[in-house]
């Protein structure tokens, strides 16, 4: 159950799912939202056998394939990351145990015969959002781009949400009800009472600083030992033609023919228009119908009338005749349109009893000839057009490289203009001019771009949705790499000297925690130290104000609540710039008891992990039920072939 509060305390619930959600359909869980499932690309495939499940079977291809999936768009927010370090992470291993469990829970579903119907899947894709057009409607033409932008076949996407929903039906009962007793919640919503304090001592590395100038091998050897410290980000060079609307500004004007065509489909639209608006009544009888018709007559307003009936009149305002009569009834309508502005109209038999009623106000429209609406219809029907060539012409690109056209080939046999950037850092900026600012045809296109890889497929990527366009594809490719040494020598050197401060803050801070844990005030340790040192500060709180919303305490407070009253550690600062003290003095400890919001709130979500925590064994039970097996070399081979074929991070 430690555990369990750990992780609460942390907000790290479903942690174990993020690496592979970012593999999912990458664009589509991304850019929208598919109630956060889990699970990738359609198992199975060639390739040697990864995980086998009731006679399903997870294929080493498969395996590799989704991993470099999850790869690719975790350096689409980190470009620097290496294949190494996402490895080294754990990436590979998390994805893996995900892809088998879903394939555990898909071999369990078939042996129940629980399965997810096409209409269920199609009713999910029309609600993930980068599939809606503007009026959030579901778009077939978005559909498909996005589905080849990111290189999925659309049974590929409909296998990843079948399982996702299968996901949800099998494991979100077994986590339902979760009911945790007051003994079990009140330790752990005490903890967020509890107040540490300490002091805390800064060692900054530059109190240390030699002037001392470092020989060129002592420069070369701590620059090859610390390259990565100084390695410059991925740069790439955009290759890309812009393909606008105007392109099409003479072909797109539209002819006599046409605007007479649309002004006759519109006539009724141009015609000449009568809307009024009326106050009426609804009586249930005719009786209290001509009761009320007759008491305006007598010279009441038609809302004294209702009121001395206990009733109020509505007001219908600016109603045409068609609106009207689906409103009230054609007999209502016909009364309304038939009356002169200020008559009264009824007792007339209307939908929802009798109507007596009062014309208020008469508005009429002229009618308005082809000559004075030709101006609006030029400009609706040019815009059509222009959006109807602009689709179809990018759509003859997308079509020219599904065949297998490359961007060469589709920018010369559209007569594009082809651009290249210079080199530019996924943020847009150039390394060698910190100036430089990415135009604004390229600030869209510098993520598609760091997320293809060199030998991928052009693609067809928006700048201004239904105007504008760019077709694009990766140019020259510079690894991330530390520059010479040369060309950075004055920063090196500034970083030897810091590191060697560095080492001599931690020596100083073990000497002063040493001192510290045999009785020496901390403040009169750091007073004897030899060398200048900011003073030591007392800090702390209770660990629910520290840790409140998204906040998260500094390193040097976190850490109090990790140490035994009484006791001193050391703790790095970051980047190497010296070493903490801390000296924990006090403890308050927390009393839930009185607080039954914070219980409440402390049990929600700790019932929230348990419930995961339930699906988790779930998944294990029926993983050992089924007896799947796991193929012990699959993570060894897949970590060599992804090495292999990412070499420099690629």
């Amino acid at each position: 159950m430690l555990a369990v509060f750990r992780r609460f305390i942390k907000s790290k619930f479903g942690a174990i799912f993020a690496i592979l959600f970012l593999g999912v359909i990458a664009a589509a869980f991304i850019l929208g939202d598919l109630t956060g499932g889990q699970f990738g690309n359609s198992l199975g495939g060639g390739g040697g056998t990864a995980a086998k499940a009731n006679g399903q079977r997870l294929t080493q291809t498969e395996f590799q394939d989704r991993v470099q999936r999850v790869f690719e768009n975790a350096r689409r927010s980190n470009p620097a990351l290496t294949i190494a370090e996402f490895l080294a992470q754990g990436g590979a291993s998390q994805v893996f145990d995900q892809l088998v469990a879903s394939l555990t829970l898909r071999a369990f579903a078939d042996d129940q015969g629980v399965h997810i119907s096409k209409r269920l899947v199609d009713a999910q894709i029309a609600q993930i959002p980068a599939f809606q057009d503007a009026a959030g409607n579901f778009s077939q033409e978005s559909f498909r781009a996005l589905l080849t932008r990111e290189r999925l076949t659309e049974q590929a996407l409909r296998d990843d949400i079948s399982r996702e929903i299968l996901q949800r039906q099998m494991l979100a009962p077994v986590g339902l009800g979760v009911k945790l007793s007051d003994s079990m919640v009140l330790p752990y919503a005490s903890l967020l009472l509890e107040a540490r304090q300490g002091t805390i001592a800064a060692i900054p590395a530059v109190a240390f600083l030699d002037d001392k100038q470092p020989s060129d091998a002592q420069l070369a050897d701590f620059y090859k030992r610390n390259a990565e410290h100084f390695t410059i980000p991925e740069q790439r060079r955009i290759r890309y033609a812009v393909i606008d609307a105007a392109r099409f500004a003479q072909a797109s004007q539209p002819t006599d023919a046409e605007i007479s065509a649309a002004y006759n489909q519109n006539k009724a639209t141009y015609a000449a228009k009568q809307n009024r608006s009326v106050e009426q009544l609804v009586l249930p009888t005719q009786a209290a119908a001509n009761a009320i018709a007759t008491q305006v007559k007598g010279g009441k307003s038609l809302a004294e009338a209702a009121r001395s009936a206990g009733l109020a009149v509505a007001t219908l305002s600016d109603q045409s005749q068609s609106a009207l009569t689906a409103s009230t009834g054609k007999a209502v309508a016909d009364a309304a349109f038939t009356a002169k502005q200020g008559d009264l109209a009824g007792p007339v038999r209307g939908s929802l009893g009798w109507v007596v009623l009062r014309v208020t106000a008469i508005n009429t429209t002229a009618a308005r000839s082809l000559d004075a609406v030709r101006g609006e219809l030029v400009e609706t029907l040019r815009a059509q057009k222009e959006k109807t060539l602009l689709t179809e012409f990018t759509g003859k690109l997308e079509d020219q490289i599904a065949d297998g056209g490359t961007f060469d080939e589709v920018i010369k046999d559209n007569g594009l203009k082809l651009e290249t950037s210079p080199l530019l850092v996924s943020s847009g900026k150039q390394v060698e001019d910190q100036a430089y600012v990415a135009p604004a045809d390229v600030q869209p296109l510098l993520a598609p771009v760091f997320g293809m890889s060199a030998d991928d497929d052009a693609q067809l990527v928006p700048i201004t949705p239904d105007k504008r366009y760019a077709l694009i594809a990766p140019g020259e490719i510079v690894s991330a790499a530390p520059p010479p040494l040369a060309k950075v020598r004055t920063l090196v050197v500034a970083q030897y000297k810091l590191n060697a401060g560095n080492e001599k803050a931690k020596k100083l801070a073990e000497d002063i925690r040493a001192k510290v844990a045999k009785g020496t005030k901390l403040a009169d340790a750091i007073a004897a130290a030899g060398v200048k040192l900011p003073a030591p500060q007392v800090l702390g709180g209770r660990r629910a104000d520290l840790m409140r919303g998204e906040q998260r305490p500094p390193a040097e407070v976190a850490i109090l609540f990790s140490m035994a009253q009484g006791t001193v550690k050391t703790l790095p600062i970051s980047q190497g710039r010296g070493y903490f003290v801390v000296q924990l003095n006090a403890i308050q400890r927390g009393d839930a008891k009185t607080q039954p919001q914070l219980l409440g709130q402390v049990r929600d979500q700790l019932a929230d992990v348990v419930g995961q925590e339930y699906g988790e064994q779930f998944g294990r039970a029926v993983e050992k039920e089924l007896g799947v097996t796991r193929n012990p070399q699959a993570i060894t081979q897949l970590r060599a072939a992804l090495s292999a074929n990412n070499s420099g991070g690629q």
